[in-house]
């Protein structure tokens, strides 16, 4: 992804720090201080007596409780639904699990985390969970989140391309009036950036906001038609006409804008996978993975998708359905890059970037109690703590990538999946 100059100097400041020196140590260190006492071992039998064990290990483990999760607790507090729902006749059940621990050393997220994933699918549990195992025992996975935001592009059509170069000089100079419109439409929202694109007669005006914790898309929409009334009330050269979304943001959609730009909140992860883990844990060889991911990465580039990776969207889809988050927002979230190559200590490198990871920890479906329960596994919910999540979310895409690769090369993909994702 490509950076103007202010994200370029934003990003610099996220990883210089007052906490510099030591936060450096901690992403480079590959020691494991102390292992986990509380280990999720893959185990498909769902019996009450397992059950009640797992839930009661994680909830000392995170000191924090799942009473609705674990349907101790009904649901039964409507006056909390209307903005999530219309029309509600009730809750749709999907089975929800937990992998981990994962060691994530990020910038916000440090330590060892458990995480759940709601899924129907056999064998993504299992699969998560083993690549996380590979990483704890690596050292952990690095995790950071470089830079945010989330655009709204208005577009305006004119008469002529005189009369749209006359329009585009005066918004150019309504810059500060934009920034004070927002803030008085948004507790939270910034507005950080104005692009531009024409086509013919067509403007369009790409306005990028900082949206704090929350995953912001209601909230840049509200602002964006807040700035644009002031723009149709006030411009010298009217528009013949004009529409709040002209379908260029990227929202909801897989576009080529993803690595020259970022919707929600661009993050990367790497770890480095000694040889013995690579042959004990993924039962695979540095070679075969390494190959594989050569191979793989040249199919994909043939097949015209976006980005080249495995299966981003299994896990984002799964912790975004656990979390609360806006689900289909795992369209423009799942595009990124994995790459894996040999590391001269005889293992393996592996890395992910997800440039558009739209999530939030307030707001949205994030205040529903199961979704709450689960954010409170990871501590990751409420204000201060959306940069934190993101990280760990980078850090469980990379685990799965790290499985699925594994097992292709070596030939266990369809065993394990007529293991454990068919019925008996």
């Amino acid at each position: 992804m490509t950076s103007s100059s202010n994200k370029a100097r934003k990003t610099l400041q996220i990883l210089n720090t007052n906490r510099t020196t030591d936060l450096i140590e901690k992403l480079k260190s590959t020691e494991i201080n102390n292992f986990a006492e509380t280990i999720f071992r893959t185990d498909s039998k769902c019996t009450k007596i397992k059950t009640e064990t797992r839930i009661t290990s994680l909830e000392k483990a995170t000191n924090t409780e799942i009473p609705f999760l674990s349907n101790k607790v009904q649901f039964n507090n409507f006056d909390i639904l209307p903005g999530n729902i219309e029309n509600y006749i009730g809750m749709t059940q999907i089975p929800t699990g937990i992998i981990g621990p994962i060691k994530v050393k990020g910038i916000d997220a440090y330590g060892d985390f458990y995480a759940p994933l709601a899924t129907t699918e056999g064998a993504l549990i299992a699969s998560y969970n083993r690549g996380a195992r590979a990483a704890y025992l690596s050292g952990g996975i690095t995790s950071v989140c470089l830079t945010e935001g989330v655009q709204r592009s208005p577009v305006f059509t004119f008469e002529s391309i005189g009369d749209l170069a006359s329009f585009l000089m005066w918004a150019l100079e309504q810059d500060e009036k934009f920034k004070e419109i927002t803030t008085q439409n948004s507790r939270f929202a910034k507005l950080s950036e104005t692009k531009v694109n024409i086509e013919g007669n067509n403007l369009i005006l790409v306005f990028e906001f900082y949206t704090g914790d929350a995953a912001g898309q209601n909230m840049v929409t509200i602002c964006t038609d807040a700035i644009c009334s002031y723009i149709i009330e006030n411009c010298p050269i009217k528009p013949e006409y004009w529409f709040l979304e002209g379908n260029y943001s990227g929202d909801k959609k897989a576009t080529a804008l993803s690595f020259t730009n970022v919707r929600g909140k661009k993050v990367v992860a790497e770890v480095i996978i000694p040889q013995n883990i690579v042959v004990d844990i993924l039962k695979t060889t540095p070679e075969l993975i390494v190959k594989y991911w050569q191979t793989s990465t040249i199919g994909v580039i043939q097949s015209g998708a976006i980005g080249a990776q495995g299966h981003f969207a299994n896990g984002l889809a799964a912790l975004f359905l656990a979390t609360g988050q806006d689900v289909a927002c795992v369209t423009e979230a799942a595009i990124g890059i994995t790459r894996m190559e040999h590391h001269k200590n005889g293992g393996i490198y592996v890395s992910v970037t997800l440039p558009n990871l739209i999530v939030g920890t307030v707001g949205g479906g994030t205040i529903l109690p199961t979704q709450q329960e689960c954010l409170n596994i990871m501590d990751c919910n409420g204000a201060g703590k959306a940069r934190k999540f993101a990280e760990i979310c980078a850090a469980v895409v990379l685990s799965g990538e790290i499985s699925i690769a594994a097992a292709i090369s070596a030939g266990q993909f369809s065993h394990a999946h007529k293991k454990l994702g068919r019925k008996k």
